[in-house]
């Protein structure tokens, strides 16, 4: 490693491929000198060459940059930074610690990784994470691009890269399981369920060890870098391996009709707090990285994790784009969910701005244009800004759907006016916005908290696994256990969960929004009562394959309200109306037991409604029951250019298959009321005659 040193570019920031050698750029505002580290090996305890950065020739402002000469895609690098430790100062320099480039598109783990190796005294370059030159253009493409699929026309499907195929029963080839071509290999399953989007858990580099000792940071809301695909989700052993294995399985999956969607985590870092480790940005720039405590020696810890990522600070600004581009232009991604996304409203000092800089960066750019934004709206220190959040483009999650959904079915009192907001596209939240109806997200299960199985099974959270005596994940579940907690052999409570899990899907399926739906709930995926699994990467958070064939009723049954529910929403939107206008043409009815007398008491557990399609063609009349006895329901007579009599699409009481039918062989209902039994759904419809 012996080619020559040049003083090299500011721009780009990172490690930038040239036909005779790499250009190296970094940041670093108040550092005094920089090392960079080439290594031979990925994993050599010990650079190979120190190329040390004179500020006379490597720096302009406030960048660190050389070019060298001979060096190629693969090369690991890392950097080491020297300046100032001064916490009262927000400066946290050590030149021992070994530090990843924040614009690196690879990194390579060693096998003795050792974290807390980053918050001793010494050197740690021997057990440090290092980055990788990549040669981010010379794939090939083969055409693909973005969907861009409208937000109307989409069903997400939120899932975990390694989980969809780690269990051995996958049917997956063990050097494959858990990773990008493993999930290739299930798409057909994808396909079949139908859903048209992915939104994957943190694929961001991240430190599994960022957790209790003796556990693995599952979920991966730790990342490390905000550029490189995560290692361990490849199949391949090569440096590079990662990237193009990521992009492989982004080709495929647009093939087959599949958005994917990243889950971001742009509000923190793995370095933790003041006993947190250094691997990046505490040892670049720490008083600009992060957003410090007025004393500026400990962090602003609106996150929950130990840190909060400055995200309004010029620099992180920049950074936060350039990692959003890099993934749409060059990694071909379809739209990005933002973790804790209220979060990237708050300035330098914590406080919420009205026009946050780096969300409208991100609104007005225009390569996002046309890619989809989903904001988590709130933060875990408490601000909320669900039906509030900025912008004309963000789709937010709604936590109140999950919760008012959860009350209803679980049987709460004072619910059933939220349920009917809820079913509306929640206009109470987002209707003084003027936004199309998709604007709320509407999920009752995500990742964090109970699987669908789960929220039916247990009254209380389950954790003891997560080795901190179950005081973690919240303990406002709205579970109901159906009467037994847990698992149980006893067939009516399983009948009733059974059918509890179908209204579940109902509602979510049925509501104006966009739907999002769990990894497995489909099959009734369990965590036995842990709703916080996020360091459990084992069997209790894995895809089991073997209840594809067990839960085939409940699957026939997700699959086909999935796909009827797209051919639904042909009738019912029209591209570019708001909300507020869809509610006004589409004429929706209310009811309770009686015709056009919906009872909205506080002891109220049931609703019915009837809604018409934009164009006349199709009329729906639903009919919910939370309640614990049997309801006879009064059924609308339908007008004379519609059929003359309703047909039954979904009963969840009825057992498979007559809990979903085919319209085309629905069955007719003469009478003119409808009986419903005690805690499920019905929906039923009309057509035109022709």
């Amino acid at each position: 490693m012996t080619g020559g040193v040049r003083p090299g570019k500011s721009y780009p920031l990172g490690a930038t491929v040239y036909p005779d050698g790499v250009n190296f750029s970094v940041f670093s505002k108040n550092g005094l000198w920089v090392d960079l580290l080439l290594f031979e090996d990925a994993f050599d305890p010990r650079p190979s060459r120190i190329v040390s950065l004179d500020p006379r020739q490597h720096r302009t402002y406030h960048y660190w940059h050389v070019f060298v000469e001979g060096l190629a895609p693969g090369q690991v690098y890392a950097y080491r930074v020297a300046g100032p430790y001064d916490p009262s100062r927000g400066h946290r320099f050590d030149h021992d610690k070994v530090l990843l480039d924040p614009y690196g598109r690879g990194v390579v783990v060693p096998a003795n990784y050792d974290r807390k190796a980053g918050n001793r005294p010494g050197d740690n370059c021997a057990v440090a994470m290092r980055s990788i030159v990549a040669e981010r253009r010379g794939y090939d493409w083969e055409g693909d691009t973005p969907l861009r699929r409208p937000f109307g026309r989409s069903v997400v499907y939120e899932m975990h890269v390694g989980g969809f195929t780690k269990n051995p029963n996958s049917g997956v080839a063990p050097e494959k399981r858990g990773t990008y071509a493993g999930l290739v290999e299930k798409i057909p399953y994808l396909v079949d369920l139908g859903i048209t989007a992915i939104e994957l858990l943190p694929v961001f580099q991240f430190d599994p060890w960022d957790c209790p000792e003796g556990l693995i940071n599952y979920w991966g809301y730790a990342p490390v870098s905000f550029f490189a695909p995560h290692r361990a989700y490849s199949s391949r052993k090569d440096p590079l391996g990662p990237l193009d294995e990521f992009r492989d399985m982004v080709k495929a999956l647009h093939r087959a009709g599949i958005e994917v969607i990243l889950d971001v985590v742009f509000n923190h870092t793995a370095e933790g707090d003041l006993k947190g480790t250094t691997n990046c940005f505490k040892g670049l720039e720490n008083s600009l990285y992060y957003i410090l405590d007025s004393d500026k020696s400990s962090y602003a810890n609106y996150s929950g994790t130990g840190n909060t990522l400055n995200a309004n600070q010029p620099i992180v600004r920049r950074l936060i784009l350039d990692s959003l581009h890099y993934w749409v232009e060059e990694m071909h991604v379809d739209g990005f969910r933002f973790d804790l996304a209220s979060i990237l409203s708050r300035d330098e000092k914590g406080r919420p701005l009205e026009n946050p800089p780096i969300l409208w960066d991100i609104e007005s750019d225009p390569v996002m244009a046309g890619i989809k934004l989903i904001a988590e709206a709130w933060d875990a220190a408490g601000l909320y800004q669900v039906g509030s959040f900025i912008g004309d483009s963000w789709k937010e999650w709604n936590g109140k759907f999950r919760d008012d959904v959860r009350s209803f079915l679980k049987g709460d009192p004072g619910t059933v006016s939220r349920l009917a907001a809820r079913l509306l596209g929640s206009p109470d939240l987002f209707g003084h916005e003027e936004r199309e109806p998709e604007q709320s997200v509407n999920f009752v299960t995500c990742h964090d908290g109970f699987t669908l199985n789960d929220l039916v099974s247990y009254n209380e959270k389950h954790n003891e696994a997560n080795l901190e005596e179950s005081r973690d994940g919240t303990n406002d579940n709205f579970s109901w256990n159906c009467g037994v907690e847990g698992p149980t052999d006893d067939p009516a409570i399983e009948s009733l969960r059974e059918r509890q899990i179908k209204n579940f899907y109902s509602i979510t399926l049925l509501a104006l929004g966009t739907p999002m739906v769990l990894m497995g709930d489909e099959v009734r995926r369990t965590q036995h009562g842990n709703n916080n699994a996020y360091c459990q990467d084992n069997e209790l958070n894995w895809f089991d394959w073997d209840r594809v064939e067990d839960q085939e009723e409940l699957l026939r049954f997700v699959s086909h309200l999935i796909r009827y529910r797209l051919r639904r929403d042909e009738s019912f939107h029209e591209h570019g109306m708001t909300l507020n206008q869809l509610l006004k043409f589409a004429r929706v009815h209310w009811h309770g037991t009686r015709l056009g007398v919906p009872d909205w008491s506080h002891d109220s557990h049931s609703l019915a409604f009837t809604a018409f399609s934009l164009k006349g063609g199709f009329a729906f009349h639903t009919m919910l029951n939370a309640y614990w006895e049997s309801l006879e329901f009064e059924l609308p007579p339908l007008s004379q250019e519609l059929t003359f009599s309703w047909r039954r699409w979904i009963d969840t009481a009825r057992p498979s298959p007559g809990d979903i039918c085919e319209w085309e062989s629905a069955p007719h209902v003469l009478s003119h009321t409808y009986h419903l039994p005690a805690r499920s759904v019905a929906v039923l419809f009309a057509r035109t005659r022709s």
